[in-house]
């Protein structure tokens, strides 16, 4: 066989290869029909639920069983789609009327997931059996081949109810999405059976019936005025909130009480609003959180907020509605597969492709109904005749040498070859004339159906196999029988299965909030020896002075409005917000300030923390590790930077000290080999930040300035060396750049 090359444009094979993939991943994965409103997998995975007999009236089977077997037959994709797909259709919380009864864990609310399906157990709910099931036997629909010809699947599951918007649906596929949100199962089937008897209702009539989505999980629908468009259109955004109560807390406070939630905030979403909500303490948008916690249970929502005795409550709700998750938007897109191609509708075509499908289903289904009595009455009216000539029939049978030459006999009235006991019985015989399907059931017919009661039974199950076809053709040639008959089973599903509405329908004004200054007041700062910082009630200052003196490096008062500075040894400032850090108790932890600042740990050292507000007021002494000191006016460094170079330092020069200067008489400064020197404070010349200073103290060769300290007279003279206090007031006053004496401590 000779080679043959196909020439072909690479870009045409492309575009037709894509085309395929994505209309596969459409029509075959990703989108729900509008006639049952189920995706491939999950109707795959409830047939086989039925193929396996896992009803609701029996025992719960593994779901490993059920993955595997709709895996194996069905769905050749994976277990871990399969699995995803019964524990979201056993999720009340998920869907408005849950399909599958779970057994074990499949998660919960908050975003726990299922546990493996080899631990959990499922079956059928009750409805699923009978509005979903019910009729596969009767040829209401299309069965096609599976994947490899091996089995026959359904290729839409006979719903008897419009589920596409009672359960709504959520999938992706190639270059479009579905969205559709759940609804109310009474509702629904209300405006369907108006639409039945009234074809010319629009969508604004049928809202009517069905004013907005039904949420699992409750909330409101804050935008009723925009429903109309949605309805119509099929697409649109629907804003959904939370439920808020207001409850009486602790010590006169208030508690704002969230116990229902919006529908896209199930799972991680409630992590992410606790956390938002902490963040709005933290960012200082609210100064009335005192506590928040998260009391959610099997019995339901419930998120307390605990607010300070003066807040404005519904100034909080509007801050949580607008930066919070509690107010959030659900994207509208009914889209579906409708006649094999995917296409967005709105209200009334959805409500119209279900009822379109309940004529088709129970015309088929009655069609076959309509045949299996015709053939019942067939053989009912063959039985009939045979018991009022029995004696006959079985004179047939005793001279027949075998079962076709009964049935011949019965049928074609062909006497040949049978002993009948007069000549007037063979004439009789010949006219009989039976039909096949009576020929057979005679033949087959058991003696105890001679006995007189079981005549009489039979009769009857004639006289009602008669009423039955009547009634079947009454229904398929009219319209208006068979439009009563949907409409019964729809009353009879709302009257077993409805439930009242969970989610409130309104038109709310858009939630403003304002957000007030914080009230300015003293704070304590403390900041511990490892860079941990925190503010304190001043008042704990004095009732816990000595646990604080020794275990925070820095600690002073300034304002909640003010600005922490922050002098490192590489010469740097660094500043930040007091109202970055949090108001805690003393025991609390506090916050890095390497997560507020520019400061880092790893590569400098803080020498100094100090109030920005204080600095203003007074002069700071530098001193460096090489000798060289000045002080500097402390509004020089009222910056509006975060980071700023605080001294000039000459190359490998680290700053020793930093002091602050509240009208000190001398300057103290040690070195590293115990040299020290004490001079004037005002022989030390005031000079600008960005200057490197002057000679403050001779150094020998291979020392460096340790520490300086600014005292005065008296007690004031009294400085710490090595955790030792030592009176400098023995110290002799010398000139500025001179050596000064080795001290032994």
């Amino acid at each position: 066989m000779e080679d043959s090359i196909i020439k072909t444009e690479y870009s045409e094979l492309m575009q037709k290869s894509y085309i395929d993939y994505a209309m596969s991943v459409i029509i075959a994965r990703a989108l729900p029909d509008f006639r049952d409103g189920l995706k491939p997998v999950q109707r795959r995975t409830l047939y086989d639920m039925s193929a396996l007999g896992i009803y609701s009236d029996r025992p719960y089977r593994k779901s490993a069983r059920i993955v595997g077997d709709t895996m194996g037959k069905y769905h050749p994709h994976g277990d871990t789609s399969i699995y995803d797909c019964l524990v979201v259709m056993a999720q009340d919380f998920k869907k408005a009327l849950p399909l599958v009864d779970g057994h074990g864990n499949f998660g919960n609310i908050e975003g726990d997931g299922a546990a493996a399906m080899r631990y959990t157990e499922a079956r059928l709910q009750k409805i699923t059996e009978e509005a979903f099931l019910a009729d596969l036997d009767k040829d209401v629909v299309d069965f096609i081949p599976n994947f490899d010809e091996t089995e026959k699947e359904p290729s839409v599951l006979p719903v008897r109810i419009p589920h596409f918007l009672i359960n709504g649906s959520e999938g992706i596929a190639v270059g479009m999405a579905t969205s559709t949100p759940p609804h109310n199962l009474g509702e629904v089937i209300d405006a369907e059976i108006a639409l039945l008897d009234d074809p010319d209702l629009t969508d604004t009539d049928l809202m009517r019936f069905v004013p907005g989505p039904d949420f699992p999980t409750g909330g409101e629908v804050v935008n009723r005025d925009d429903l109309k468009e949605i309805y119509e259109t099929g697409t649109g955004r629907i804003k959904i909130r939370g439920k808020v109560e207001v409850e009486k807390g602790k010590a006169g406070r208030t508690n704002v009480v969230i116990t229902e939630i919006p529908y896209t905030m199930i799972g991680a979403g409630i992590g992410k609003f606790l956390s938002d909500v902490a963040q709005l303490s933290e960012s200082k948008l609210t100064q009335d959180i005192v506590d928040i916690t998260n009391q959610s249970s099997k019995e339901g929502i419930r998120i307390v907020i605990e607010l300070r005795r003066d807040a404005n409550v519904e100034n909080f709700k509007n801050l949580l509605y607008r930066k919070t998750r509690l107010e959030d938007t659900f994207g509208v897109n009914m889209l579906g597969i409708l006649n094999g191609k995917p296409e967005t509708l709105g209200l009334k075509d959805i409500l119209k492709a279900s009822i379109d499908f309940q004529y088709e289903t129970n015309r088929r289904k009655y069609t076959n109904l309509l045949k299996h009595e015709q053939e019942k009455r067939e053989v009912q009216e063959g039985l009939i005749k045979a018991c009022n000539v029995i004696d006959l029939i079985i004179e047939i049978l005793r001279g027949s040498t075998d079962r076709a030459m009964a049935k011949k006999c019965l049928v074609e009235g062909e006497t040949a070859g049978i002993r009948f006991r007069s000549r007037e019985s063979e004439i009789m015989a010949s006219q009989l004339l039976f039909t096949e399907r009576q020929a057979d059931a005679i033949l087959e017919m058991r003696l105890y159906r001679l006995i007189g009661l079981e005549i009489n039974a039979l009769l009857k199950e004639h006289e009602q196999t008669v009423a039955n076809i009547y009634r079947y053709e009454d229904i398929l040639e009219e319209k208006s029988s068979m439009t009563q008959v949907i409409r019964q089973e729809l009353l009879s599903f709302r009257k077993n299965y409805a439930v009242p509405r969970k989610t409130l329908i309104k038109q709310a004004e858009e939630a403003r909030f304002t957000v007030e200054a914080p009230k300015e007041h003293d704070v304590l700062f403390v900041m511990d020896r490892f860079g941990y910082a925190k503010l304190l009630d001043p008042a704990s200052l004095e009732r816990n002075r000595d646990a604080i003196e020794s275990e925070y490096r820095y600690y002073f008062i300034c304002r909640s409005s003010g600005k922490i500075c922050l002098f490192t040894d590489k010469g740097n400032l660094h500043t930040f917000k007091v109202s970055d850090l949090p108001e805690v108790k003393l025991r609390d932890k506090g916050v890095p300030v390497d997560n507020i600042s520019n400061f880092s740990s790893d590569s400098e050292h803080v020498i100094l923390a100090a109030s920005q507000k204080d600095l203003n007021l007074y002069r700071l002494l530098f001193a460096s590790r090489n000798g060289f000191v000045k002080m500097v006016d402390g509004g020089e460094f009222d910056v509006t930077r975060k980071t700023v170079a605080a001294t000039k330092l000459a190359d490998g020069d680290l700053l020793a000290d930093v002091a602050v200067n509240t009208g000190a008489a001398f300057v103290v400064m040690r070195t590293a080999q115990g040299y020290m020197l004490k001079v004037r404070a005002d022989d030390i010349p005031v000079m600008k930040k960005t200057a490197a200073g002057v000679h403050g103290i001779k150094l020998v060769k291979g020392d460096e300035l340790d520490s300086a300290w600014l005292t005065g007279d008296n007690s004031n003279s009294i400085i710490m060396i090595k955790d030792r206090p030592f009176d400098t007031q023995g110290l002799k006053t010398a000139g500025r750049g001179t050596r000064g004496s080795k001290i032994r401590l």
